[in-house]
């Protein structure tokens, strides 16, 4: 489900990095407990709980009341946009801190993942990087990109019901006006 975030609001809950990182977490790995995300970031378990309780009021996570009796928190699949040329202030700084973390994640992924890549066997084999340049009118650069989201879309799986054998992948994508 796209959605254009605008909202100062809910930008700057997004741009908390440990929502940031918990919220990754979550898309990742599938639903867990704020006990769970305490642990694995090691954090205050009360922090961890409000920091979840903005994440869902912002609608960028739900609870998830099929997996059993404790408060599960899963993400919601979205097709989250970033407005970089809004004539509020505010909300370009927290669009660009948000696409900043988003940025340096993909960055350390893609350092590890080269650092231990024998390990990944067939997914190892299977990844793939690419680098390409094009020349486009401003129509067709937008519908290149509404194009490739629309692709990621259908290749989206939620990892609480993925095939066996099934891991996270990163995929980067940027399409931007190259600099003079």
């Amino acid at each position: 489900m796209r959605r254009n975030l605008t909202d100062i609001d809910a930008l700057k809950a997004l741009a908390h990095p440990l929502r940031q990182q918990m919220f990754t977490h979550l898309n990742r790995h599938g639903p867990a407990t704020s006990a769970d995300l305490a642990a694995h970031f090691g954090a205050d378990r009360g922090g961890t709980s409000y920091h979840l309780r903005q994440l869902a009021r912002y609608n960028f996570i739900e609870e998830d009341r099929s997996v059993g009796r404790r408060k599960y928190w899963r993400a919601k699949p979205l097709d989250l946009r970033l407005p970089y040329a809004s004539e509020d202030p505010d909300v370009s700084a927290a669009a660009d801190a948000i696409g900043q973390q988003w940025m340096d994640q993909g960055r350390r992924d893609l350092a590890a993942y080269l650092s231990e890549r024998e390990s990944h066997g067939e997914f190892g084999e299977a990844a793939m990087h690419s680098f390409g340049n094009t020349t486009l009118t401003a129509a067709e650069l937008k519908q290149f990109s509404e194009e490739y989201v629309a692709f990621l879309t259908r290749w989206h799986r939620d990892p609480a019901t993925a095939a066996e054998g099934a891991r996270p992948v990163t995929v980067l994508f940027n399409a931007f006006p190259t600099p003079s």
